[in-house]
């Protein structure tokens, strides 16, 4: 890593450790499928951390401060992590790592699904966002799955028009493509029939949580909160309070 003064957001060195040999056989990859090409001299650490201060401000590429590499190179690796799971491969390493701390199975057997909306920049294709007739959100939407305490096993991002249905047969398809073991899953009521013969052929089983309707306004449901508490998670980061990202799988990885 470059001796700079270090951003809140930078990793320690610990939580480095954790992600280094991920990054480090990735990029041993590449090289060896273009040999004659220059060995990569930016440091993959410094790249990262520049991905976290971008995650986290949500400053655009371009004012991206001048004590990290250039936001050309940190966008290309970006890109390719993106494009060649590393993100989502580092989400599925360290979501079995935490899991185990917290003295569980690194593979999940239960979830939660919720969706969220949220409004787009004036950069985001027309043709990738929608309208949310119920939230009355111009944007995309979010699916996140995530397992019992709060992990995200799986994100999806579309139109904010697809219904609730189909993103959460997306997730769940997703879910069980990576995580065999999920045989539960809970959602809300906004989830119909469709969700639940579709878990059921999966071999999951869906189950509705409803609201005690005796309870107005705010309060905790049991189950659903875990991920409800997730996405607040999510919205802490500056660049995920508005979906930025030109292509769906972006904020996806952004997610990651």
């Amino acid at each position: 890593m470059s001796q700079r003064k270090p951003y809140p957001g930078d990793l320690s060195d610990a939580r480095w450790a954790l992600i280094e040999p991920t990054l480090t056989a990735w990029r041993k990859a590449r090289l060896d499928r273009r040999p004659t090409g220059q060995p990569a001299k930016v440091d993959m650490r410094d790249v990262f951390n520049a991905l976290l201060y971008i995650n986290r401000t949500g400053i655009p590429w371009k004012y991206l401060p001048h004590d990290f590499p250039n936001h050309g190179t940190v966008y290309a690796y970006y890109a390719a992590w993106r494009d060649e799971g590393i993100l989502t491969q580092l989400n599925y390493d360290l979501t079995g790592l935490a899991r185990v701390k917290e003295g569980r199975k690194p593979e999940p057997t239960a979830s939660v699904i919720d969706t969220q909306s949220v409004k787009t920049s004036t950069n985001v294709p027309l043709t990738s966002q929608g309208t949310d007739a119920a939230k009355k959100i111009v944007g995309r939407k979010r699916g996140i799955l995530t397992d019992t305490i709060g992990l995200i096993l799986a994100v999806t991002v579309t139109a904010a028009s697809l219904s609730e249905n189909a993103v959460g047969i997306q997730l769940l398809d997703q879910a069980k493509k990576t995580y065999p073991t999920i045989s539960k899953s809970w959602v809300d009521t906004g989830f119909k029939n469709a969700v639940i013969e579709h878990g059921a052929r999966l071999g999951i089983d869906v189950e509705v949580v409803n609201r005690n309707p005796g309870v107005r306004g705010f309060h905790v449901v049991k189950r659903r909160w875990v991920v409800e508490r997730s996405i607040g998670w999510i919205m802490l980061h500056r660049r995920l309070a508005r979906d930025y990202e030109t292509l769906p799988a972006s904020s996806e990885a952004m997610i990651h």
